[in-house]
């Protein structure tokens, strides 16, 4: 039994990043390029980021740490030769067990920290659009055709024809027990996030999200995925409240 207050350091994510510390910092300091990679497209996006990251954010530029005023999470950017490893570190209770429970902060980190190294890789932080469904009713990646796909290491090739009618043929970006991340070369390069969560009394039948994460696509092209895939989404599952990104 540890002692009460005691805490410990759990990395929820590591990753190396193709890019040199000093991008990767300022990526994480700078508002107008934070707003390509925390999140989605909302109209409370920009509130959330000023709130987040202006307001609450304590930056150490010596140390290249961000803390957040009255949480207990951080990001750490470390150099290593002309790339950079990115670490999200929660300071939780020491006896504490999260590993086997959905937890949407967690998990709302590795998205969009893999959507910074999506952003810093290949569009030079540049602007995204982004889809963002939630809903409750099926498994996502069940739903969507992924299921075979999903133990799919890194950086392997994907290829699928998703239950919206979109060819897959990127590579796998990553994968955690709740998320699957691949890469949609016809999204402009862009990103398909998928997440499972966790059965509950609630939604018996499965819950999740995903987000599509695109780029350089011009309107006409973005309008006919938006509408496609809503079109699809809404047939499978009951809407979730809310679009926020926290």
């Amino acid at each position: 039994m540890s002692d009460a207050g005691e805490t410990r350091d759990r990395v929820l994510v590591e990753m190396t990043i193709a890019a040199p510390a000093e991008a990767v910092w300022d990526a994480l300091k700078d508002p107008g390029k934070i707003y390509n990679w925390h999140g989605w497209d909302a109209p409370e996006l920009r509130d959330e980021v000023e709130y987040i990251y202006s307001k609450y954010g304590r930056y150490d530029d010596a140390a290249m740490t961000l803390r957040f005023e009255g949480m207990g999470d951080r990001f750490e950017v470390e150099p290593r030769g002309g790339e950079s490893v990115l670490r999200v570190v929660r300071a939780m209770p020491a006896d504490a067990e999260w590993d086997d429970i959905y937890e949407d902060m967690t998990e709302g980190w590795i998205s969009f920290v893999e959507q910074l190294r999506l952003g810093l890789e290949q569009h030079d932080m540049g602007p995204r659009r982004t889809i963002y469904l939630s809903g409750s009713g099926a498994v996502p990646s069940e739903a969507l055709g992924l299921g075979g796909l999903l133990d799919t290491p890194p950086g392997e090739r994907v290829q699928a024809t998703l239950a919206t009618g979109d060819a897959v043929d990127g590579v796998a970006w990553h994968r955690t027990p709740w998320q699957f991340g691949v890469t949609m070369p016809q999204w402009g390069d862009g990103l398909l996030i998928v997440t499972d969560k966790s059965r509950t009394d609630e939604a018996p039948d499965g819950r999740g999200m995903v987000i599509l994460t695109t780029y350089d696509m011009d309107d006409a092209a973005f309008a006919a995925l938006e509408a496609r895939w809503k079109d699809w989404w809404g047939r499978q599952f009951a809407e979730s409240g809310g679009a926020g990104c926290g």
